[in-house]
């Protein structure tokens, strides 16, 4: 295996050559310009809850993002699964930050539940399917466009301490190749610490087990490496064609929150928690649940990673997918480079051939109806003349008395 180019040798391949200024220039400033230009546009995010009903996902997201959405509450009765999203601008500071929460309302109440992730898939491909039409239009305006791609799906799993449902399994399969998946135990506080540590063991190996793709936080960043790696808890050995789970205690996924937006007092200071007659469950007590975790993992660290995934990750799979499906590709039969332009024309020529062939065949199949239809005329003709002659014959053989 060969090994990867330095920057030097890469520069020398392309024909890069490398000079130094002898005084100050001013593109130095580009950082700060693309800074300014950010906080002016502001940013979006958009978040996917996907989990059932009563699990608690409009509560965690109110103590996600310190405010109350106001959502209401759902039933348990809905026949069929459907998405409702709700569109919230937020400022922190001068950062502008426009949040889209996507709610799967119904997922898992169904008796019937073979069906239950579809919806969320159709309305993912839908959302990329708005971004590529908007991309392929002559007069685009993705400058101002409301990006409506799902950036992150945190998927709710029930405390049960057993296992993942099939349902679970199904819809996280189904999801992985299109959304950035991070998992999260909801209502962590049902079930001791000794047995969540062995439910998030249980759950990861079957996730790993299962082919589930999970969001990996990147380590390629020096500054958020360190912490980074500490969440990535997976390690895959391939032992006997059997893979081994190891699982890294330091590691957090999947994260046990717990969501609250009551305050209590604790010694001299209010704090949010769930207060229960046993003792005070503190949301933003790291010794309590992993919310602060999901929290820094989620906005403080990798917000732009997970948007910057979504666009070059899953929306160019669905984009390379769509376009070759449309006969679109970047070699030709030669396995030779080929142009837009050049696809489009040898599509242009594929489709007027293909239509020239059906003109022919309708052609073809019109003049053997007339033919046919001619044919059953002369044969009526032809049964015509002959009745009237053999009514003229019977007339003079036997002619009428007229009474003379």
């Amino acid at each position: 295996m060969s090994s990867p180019m330095s920057d030097d040798e890469q520069r020398q391949k392309e024909n890069i050559r490398s000079l130094i200024m002898s005084g100050h220039v001013g593109f130095e400033s580009l950082p700060d310009q693309l800074v300014n230009r950010s906080i002016q546009q502001g940013f979006c995010f958009n978040i996917l809850c996907v989990g059932e009903t009563g699990i608690g996902k409009s509560t965690l997201m109110d103590t996600l993002f310190n405010t109350n959405f106001e959502d209401q509450e759902s039933s348990h009765f809905y026949s069929n699964v459907r998405l409702e999203a709700q569109t919230y601008e937020l400022q922190e500071s001068n950062v502008q930050l426009t949040l889209t929460i996507v709610n799967t309302v119904g997922f898992g109440d169904q008796i019937n539940k073979e069906d239950s992730y579809q919806p969320i898939v159709d309305y993912i491909d839908a959302q990329f399917e708005a971004y590529l039409q908007e991309e392929l239009k002559i007069k685009r305006s993705l400058f101002n466009y409301h990006d409506s791609r799902v950036h992150v799906c945190l998927y709710f799993i029930s405390p049960t301490g057993h296992s993942l449902k099939t349902l679970d399994l199904l819809t996280m399969k189904s999801l992985d190749s299109r959304v950035n998946i991070i998992p999260v135990i909801a209502k962590a506080d049902a079930i001791s610490k000794t047995e969540l540590q062995k439910f998030k063991i249980k759950l990861m190996s079957e996730l790993v087990s299962n082919g589930v793709q999970i969001y990996q936080f990147p380590t390629d960043d020096e500054s958020i490496a360190k912490i980074n790696a500490a969440m990535n808890l997976v390690i895959y050995t391939l032992v006997r064609d059997v893979i081994d789970v190891m699982v890294s205690f330091q590691g957090q996924l999947p994260f046990a929150v717990v969501g609250s937006m009551d305050e209590v007092k604790v010694g001299n200071k209010m704090v949010k928690a769930r207060q229960y007659p046993w003792g005070i469950v503190q949301v933003e007590n790291e010794a309590h649940c992993d919310f602060v975790k999901l929290r820094e993992m989620l906005l403080c660290t990798n917000l732009e990673d997970l948007r910057e995934q979504t666009h070059v990750r899953h929306y160019e799979l669905y984009r390379r997918r769509k376009l070759g499906a449309m006969g679109f590709a970047d070699v030709g039969p030669g396995k030779q480079p080929r142009s837009l332009q050049e696809t489009y024309e040898a599509k242009r020529h594929e489709f007027y051939g293909e239509r020239q062939r059906k003109e022919e065949e309708m052609k073809h199949m019109f003049v053997q109806r007339v033919k046919e239809k001619e044919a059953v005329l002369k044969e009526a003709e032809r049964e015509a003349s002959t009745l009237m002659w053999c009514d003229l014959h019977l007339s003079f053989r036997c002619p009428v008395n007229l009474g003379y």
